[in-house]
């Protein structure tokens, strides 16, 4: 049988919290302060074949929160997926894996954070929507002052 004749297939296999990380370096005094904290966040993607038809992508987002120069708090979160990926033409694979997989963890990697934020004592921090297929094409066309991340400002 060729693989033209192959349907293609695009599988959930598995999403998972992949690591967290949270700090409170100025704990317990920063909760005394009266100033609201400003917000700093910081996307980025990856993704990993693992086997023939297996693809890892990850998210990884970091907020840090600062209260005049002292850090609140510094939440790093990796929210992953597994996925199955056979007979997808080759031009479409990595649109793929840097849109559609980021699109389907992200949504978990949100609720991973607020909540986190939440437990540590602070307000949640609600992440806003992103648009992977704009951060795809940013991170395909590279420029000299442009990060290999998006910062995003809350």
């Amino acid at each position: 049988m060729s693989d033209e004749n192959l349907q293609p297939l695009f599988q959930i296999q598995r999403v998972y919290l992949k690591g967290l990380s949270l700090e409170q370096p100025n704990s317990p005094a920063i909760f005394l302060e009266p100033a609201s904290p400003t917000i700093e966040v910081a996307v980025s993607t990856t993704a990993k074949k693992q086997d023939e038809f297996i693809y890892e992508s990850t998210v990884t987002v970091t907020v840090t929160a600062k209260i005049n120069d002292k850090v609140a708090f510094l939440v790093e979160a990796k929210q992953a997926g597994i996925f199955e990926v056979r007979h997808i033409p080759s031009e479409q694979l990595e649109p793929l894996l840097g849109i559609g997989c980021p699109n389907i963890v992200y949504p978990y990697l949100r609720a991973n954070i607020a909540d986190a934020i939440t437990r540590a004592g602070f307000p949640p921090v609600h992440l806003s929507e992103i648009n992977f297929e704009v951060f795809y094409r940013q991170q395909q066309k590279p420029t000299m002052n442009q990060p290999e991340e998006m910062l995003l400002a809350a």
